[in-house]
């Protein structure tokens, strides 16, 4: 299913001026705690990647609109999280690591027009100090060695498959996981020679080595993020959907090394 993607800066515009009880005064794309219209609590569902980025947009958000709480952010494989809304898992907030499992919940009719917010790229990713001694997608071929990989129904997981077979590399991952965390905590643990994660994943790690390998910038996940229909604080959904599109959030965003969507 394709989205129609508003520009982020109409998006921004928009949410504004319902925050602002559709005031004619020209839009301000940085909210602050004296917009009113965001009250109440806000329950979020995010793909693993986004973890320390969306507790530090959390934190800021927070400080903007001291009127709303962000409930402890529930963060797993967006392909769990989309199978849990749809089984009725209250939620105000979904953000996902691509289109088509955002798609899962649109069609489900709980969400409507999704917006993009970033975008990533996929590393291999190695213990620290790179024991196997690994160089190229080609290495994790070898059956000597232990590669995790996200499991193909999950967004790393897809976009890890499309990157192996580009490469016309075949692995016998020695697990699947469900979400990418889990295939870095395996690595950095030294139970795995290597792995496949996004490279935001590894940004500021010590515990763990990256490499870039060809055909990365050709595979990349756009991350959609849409408030559910059923929100039981829309305005403060919609401020916090604002608020990452905004300048604040996607700084965030950018420090943690995700790109523009």
């Amino acid at each position: 299913m394709a989205f129609r993607v508003i520009p982020r800066a109409a998006l921004v515009a928009t949410s504004v001026l319902i925050l602002a009880g559709c005031s004619a005064a020209a839009p301000d794309p940085s909210p602050t705690a004296s917009t009113p219209g965001a009250s109440g609590e806000v329950t979020i569902f995010a793909a693993a990647s986004l973890q320390g980025a969306f507790d530090e947009i959390a934190e800021g958000f927070e400080a903007a609109y001291p009127d709303v709480d962000i409930r402890p952010i529930t963060y797993d494989g967006s392909s769990t999280l989309a199978t849990q809304i749809v089984e009725g898992a209250p939620a105000d907030v979904f953000a996902a690591a691509n289109e088509s499992t955002m798609a899962t919940v649109v069609d489900a009719g709980l969400a409507e027009s999704p917006e993009l917010f970033a975008s990533n790229t996929l590393v291999i990713v190695v213990p620290a100090g790179n024991p196997a001694d690994v160089s190229e997608l080609a290495d994790l071929a070898d059956p000597a060695l232990s590669v995790v990989l996200c499991a193909p129904e999950v967004p790393c997981g897809s976009a890890s498959q499309k990157l192996l077979a580009g490469a016309d590399v075949a692995v016998a991952p020695a697990s699947l996981e469900q979400n990418v965390t889990a295939v870095l905590t395996k690595v950095a643990a030294g139970e795995a020679d290597a792995g496949l994660v996004y490279r935001t994943d590894v940004s500021g790690r010590t515990d763990v080595e990256s490499i870039v390998p060809d055909g990365a910038e050709a595979v990349v996940n756009l991350y959609p993020i849409v408030p559910l229909d059923s929100a039981a604080s829309p305005d403060a959904a919609a401020a916090f959907i604002a608020y990452v599109l905004g300048p604040d959030g996607q700084s965030v965003l950018a420090s943690f090394g995700f790109g523009a969507p």
